[in-house]
């Protein structure tokens, strides 16, 4: 659709010391979704899980569409 563009993003997460998951950093824009996964792939090793989202958005009426999960891996809490 003319005007509507996607954006793809990372995120880690770590437990808590109720071994719930929280936020390791704010999520992430990545250039390209495959640059996203295989970024999340690397960070998997570090945290206890990480996720890769895409959203659809229209400037032009100030509207994002619902995010749709590329990548997870682990223990994953609120991400969008």
């Amino acid at each position: 659709m003319p005007g509507t563009f996607v954006t793809v993003y990372v995120l880690a997460f770590d437990l808590d010391a109720h071994d719930q998951p929280v936020r390791a950093f704010e999520p992430r824009a990545a250039a390209t979704e495959a640059a996203a996964i295989e970024e999340a792939r690397a960070l998997a090793d570090r945290h206890a899980g990480v996720v890769v989202w895409k959203r659809e958005g229209d400037p032009v009426v100030g509207e994002g569409g619902d995010p749709e999960i590329v990548f997870q891996s682990g223990k994953i809490g609120d991400f969008a």
